[in-house]
């Protein structure tokens, strides 16, 4: 069967708090890992109201520690905010407490806007285009030292913490066959490229110590529930994000709302249609078949599945009927 995982935003709903938000990312995590989930990543992101998962490595520890078996990790690291060296301190710390079990997934997007971005850094000066070096250099930390070498990653070095590229263009995708590493795609907000990128990778793979074949995981959003209306209730929440994002009013995830989809204009309607195309949405029959005819177009290796749902018990359900559909397939 082919894996599931998951990936959370820790989301902050209208009317709740990050502490809230944090509860229950753990208690999704802990469900996860007894639906036979294989990873639990939480994304980086900055000054958006509704997600809660900015210090992406101490939430990556708190999960981890509430959880025995699932690999968590990050989906991933947005590398030009950070010296590589800090976030090979701060994975090598993690690794070390809870070994065997941690990934790290690296971006080259800012995850946020531009003026978070200069007080995130300080300045603007780091170039995306250094992500390639950015990258070599976090792999080094964690090789064994050699001699004379003057900056060493301390816990970090001689670590097994796999190293993944996340992308949503041609970019991530080149980049990761070059240096023979797993491919991670944002087909959930991000599906333009998709198939396109997936023929770049794995037609340019190059093998490495790391991996020996191309790995493709792809991001699927789930919205199930056990009616089909309610499912596409549900589903409202994200799809009101989404245009509030993109219409410069981001906020908490809001709560759903009836005839939402209806009462958009056609060109929002259309955004919607375009970045969550690659979304089952429905009973738990319908997710299935929504889920086995993105696996046979794409060839997934892996699915990273998120769900963005306002109730928390909704949310769990969601990602419950992904699970049973999965063990179907």
């Amino acid at each position: 069967m082919i894996p599931f995982s998951v990936l959370d935003l820790a989301p902050i709903v209208e009317g709740g708090t990050a502490a809230q938000s944090f509860r229950r990312t753990l208690d999704l995590a802990q469900h996860a890992e007894t639906w036979g989930y294989r990873r639990f990543w939480l994304a980086e992101h900055h000054s958006l109201l509704g997600v809660a998962s900015a210090a992406t490595a101490v939430l990556i520890g708190h999960v981890a520690n509430g959880t025995k078996t699932l690999r968590v990790g990050a989906g991933g690291i947005m590398l030009p905010n950070h010296a590589p060296l800090v976030i090979a301190e701060q994975f090598g710390t993690l690794e070390s407490l809870y070994p065997g079990r941690i990934d790290l997934g690296v971006g080259r997007a800012p995850g946020t806007d531009p003026t978070t971005s200069r007080a995130l850094r300080r300045n603007l000066a780091t170039d995306p285009d250094d992500f390639p070096n950015d990258v070599a250099e976090l792999m080094a930390y964690f090789r064994p030292a050699q001699p004379g070498q003057a900056v060493r990653a301390v816990p970090g070095e001689g670590l097994n913490v796999p190293i993944w590229i996340l992308g949503s263009s041609l970019f991530g995708a080149q980049l990761a066959a070059a240096m023979g590493l797993p491919y991670a795609f944002a087909s959930h907000f991000a599906p333009a490229q998709m198939m396109q990128a997936i023929e770049l990778y794995r037609s340019l793979f190059r093998p490495s110590e790391q991996l020996d074949k191309p790995y493709v995981m792809l991001g699927f959003n789930v919205f199930g529930a056990d009616e089909e209306g309610q499912a596409h209730y549900l589903a409202t929440s994200m799809q009101q994000a989404f245009v509030n994002l993109r219409t410069g009013r981001s906020g908490p995830l809001p709560p759903p709302v009836k005839g939402y989809l209806e009462s958009l204009p056609a060109p929002a309607r259309a955004m919607l249609d375009d970045v969550l195309s690659c979304s089952a949405i429905g009973t738990p029959e319908q997710v299935q078949a929504q889920l086995r005819a993105f696996i046979d177009r794409t060839g997934a290796d892996e699915l990273i599945v998120t769900s963005q749902i306002f109730d928390h018990r909704e949310r769990l359900r969601s990602f419950e009927i992904a699970a049973e559909a999965r063990e179907s397939l």
